[in-house]
């Protein structure tokens, strides 16, 4: 099994337990995500499966997009709801001024992460050396927000819809905002929207899968590899560049235009390579090989 599922998280679980069913449910080891999800969050996670897995690569560094909730009045030692409150104090912004708050925010900024993160230091997740009361301190991050848009402003609580670059925390933008504000915040709901190419409306919650997968259809949920790479120019080889490109060679492609990579499929649009330039050719960057067979538990 190759290919990629589109999960509707819920909220609770976190992203490796996601992995983990779906290990379950696919009968194989080798099942990955392209972009963690707290577990707070709800919303989309790319999960790939089998050699798909090869692909995460070039689908974490898309950007993507949330609808977040958030409190107004009240920090937290996380920044979001699973925290521990630090501070509540009065809320006084009034629309006009929420509005040019998020507007200050556009564009690319340098956003400090929060202290319960896992991102690790000296090879330690942040959260776990803020659990222990020790004084965390990460580095700022460059980040870039697309568009921030006021939803709704149900006081004490801002819904907003965020474009954003990899790497952008969410829980920042909206304890950020707060400290703009002068009445601190959190963020107190968060759901994904879309990743690159795909989108909410695509995923499956995962008991359909458990449902499909009960029924023997598992595969009815599986989008192709192909899928992960629908923003790249794709060539189809001719049987002898399949095969040349399977032993990692170099081939020469006429009439393709300039690219950093490209989506090589067979003549039955089966993904055979990511190809990348090579001189005056293309030479493969990641090789599938279709009839391989997953180690299963």
């Amino acid at each position: 099994m190759n290919g990629i599922f589109l999960l509707h998280k819920p909220s609770g679980l976190t992203s490796h337990d996601v992995v983990n069913a779906v290990r379950r449910l696919a009968g194989t080891r080798r099942v990955g995500h392209a972009g963690t999800l707290d577990p707070l969050a709800t919303g989309l996670l790319v999960v790939l499966v089998g050699q798909a897995t090869r692909l995460a690569q070039y689908l974490t560094g898309h950007d993507k997009t949330y609808r977040a909730v958030i409190r107004l009045g009240e920090t937290t030692d996380t920044y979001d709801a699973e925290g521990t409150v630090t501070a509540r104090r009065p809320v006084t912004a009034t629309a006009a001024e929420l509005e040019a708050a998020l507007a200050g925010f556009l564009g690319p900024q340098m956003q400090c992460p929060p202290a319960y993160s896992a991102i690790k230091v000296a090879g330690q997740a942040l959260y776990k050396r803020a659990r222990r009361g020790e004084t965390v301190a990460p580095e700022p991050r460059a980040v870039v927000f697309h568009t921030l848009t006021g939803l709704a402003w149900e006081p004490p609580d801002l819904t907003v819809e965020v474009v954003c670059s990899v790497g952008t925390y969410i829980r920042s933008l909206a304890h950020d905002l707060g400290e703009r504000l002068g009445c601190g915040a959190h963020l107190r709901a968060l759901t994904r929207l879309a990743a690159g190419p795909f989108r909410l409306e695509q995923a499956h919650p995962l008991d359909e899968l458990r449902a499909l997968a009960a029924a023997g259809r598992l595969t009815a949920a599986l989008l192709p590899p192909a899928a992960a790479l629908s923003d790249f120019p794709t060539v189809t080889l001719t049987p002898e560049q399949a095969r040349a490109v399977g032993f990692g060679q170099r081939v020469v492609l006429p009439a393709v235009s300039v690219a950093p990579q490209l989506s090589a499929v067979d003549s039955a649009g089966q993904l055979v390579a990511v190809l990348i330039p090579d001189g005056d050719g293309w030479r493969p960057d990641v090789v599938f090989s279709l009839e391989q067979t997953d180690d299963v538990d």
